[in-house]
């Protein structure tokens, strides 16, 4: 769910476009990502072409967002209990989404910096924080992302749904960018194969600049998936207010975001031995479990009823989660 004050600020900001202007802005930015997919075109570019565009990527885009930034942030918080990051850096940051997930995560936030580049974003982004006591003073800084930019040190360094906008022959430099002088480095993609494709490629990267993996592998050794066959990816579900179905034009009442991350840390706790890959495949008297180990290696796990306390935690598992359960 989102926050009250978000969930407040986000309502008050769309109050000034009826439903049917921010359905059909959503109608047509859709249609101008896909198109741009289809061309090969970069799907960043200026997609947001009026107040209405903004105003509707919010409303669909930014409970999404948010609910794949707190869940990802949440797994790196639990394998690093010391850290408390006072000053945030967000890279592409759009609405503010990751701000917010963020300061939900470690009240210890302060200085929030975000960079993005649409003024019509940042304007909107800027009113919804000013709801947020946490966040009324962040500054909004108008550039675009690159890796010579000048950017504050930040403890916490965020990218969500922005790396894989960049030219390939960029991404590599943009995340050594991020990675200098933070303590934390959490960047968010789309749950696809090209998506995990740049969690991937910026996953090594990190490592290969002194960072280790706190989540979601259990280890910083090369990723076991063959590229091509599967991709990690995982999943949150968030539920849809009134106006997220008719912005999106769907009925049901929650939508499954599906998402690729990867966070990173000069200092980690202990690691799980595993991670899980994918839904728990549950039936009688036994669950089956796809893990990503420790040593480097995916292992599909059964779990029976004749196992007692493991069972029951593997009945209660479910995807991203770390395992066995501590």
């Amino acid at each position: 769910m989102l926050p009250e004050d978000l969930r407040a600020a986000l309502d008050q900001a769309l109050a000034r476009f009826s439903p049917p202007e921010l359905a059909e802005a959503t109608a047509r930015l859709t249609e101008r990502y896909r198109t741009g997919a289809s061309t090969g075109t970069s799907t960043g570019g200026n997609h947001l072409r009026s107040r209405a565009d903004v105003a509707a990527y919010a409303a669909y885009r930014m409970p999404a967002t948010y609910a794949a930034a707190t869940t990802a942030l949440r797994q790196a918080a639990a394998l690093s209990p010391g850290f408390t990051p006072r000053s945030q850096l967000d890279v592409g940051g759009g609405t503010g989404a990751a701000i917010w997930a963020a300061t939900e995560v470690w009240p210890s936030v302060e200085k929030v910096t975000v960079i993005e580049h649409d003024a019509d974003v940042i304007d909107l982004g800027r009113r919804l924080a000013r709801r947020s006591p946490a966040l009324a003073e962040t500054t909004w800084r108008r550039a675009s992302i690159a890796a010579g930019l000048d950017r504050p040190a930040a403890d916490l360094v965020t990218m969500s749904y922005a790396l894989g906008e960049l030219p390939r022959t960029e991404q590599a430099q943009v995340v050594r960018w991020l990675a200098a002088d933070a303590a934390m480095v959490v960047i968010i993609e789309p749950g696809t194969p090209v998506g995990y494709a740049a969690i991937a490629a910026a996953r090594e990267t990190l490592t290969a600049a002194g960072l280790s993996v706190l989540a979601p592998c259990p280890h910083d050794g090369r990723c076991p998936i063959e590229p091509g066959r599967d991709w990690c990816h995982f999943s949150v579900r968030l539920p849809r207010s009134s106006l997220h179905r008719r912005v999106k034009s769907g009925t049901l009442s929650f939508e499954d975001e599906k998402f690729s991350y990867v966070a990173a840390a000069t200092t980690t706790g202990p690691r799980p031995a595993a991670r899980v890959l994918r839904h728990p495949q549950k039936r009688k008297g036994v669950v089956s479990l796809r893990l990503c180990g420790d040593d480097g290696g995916i292992a599909d796990v059964i779990v029976s009823k004749r196992q007692g306390d493991l069972y029951r935690a593997a009945r209660d598992a479910e995807w991203g989660d770390g395992w066995p359960p501590r």
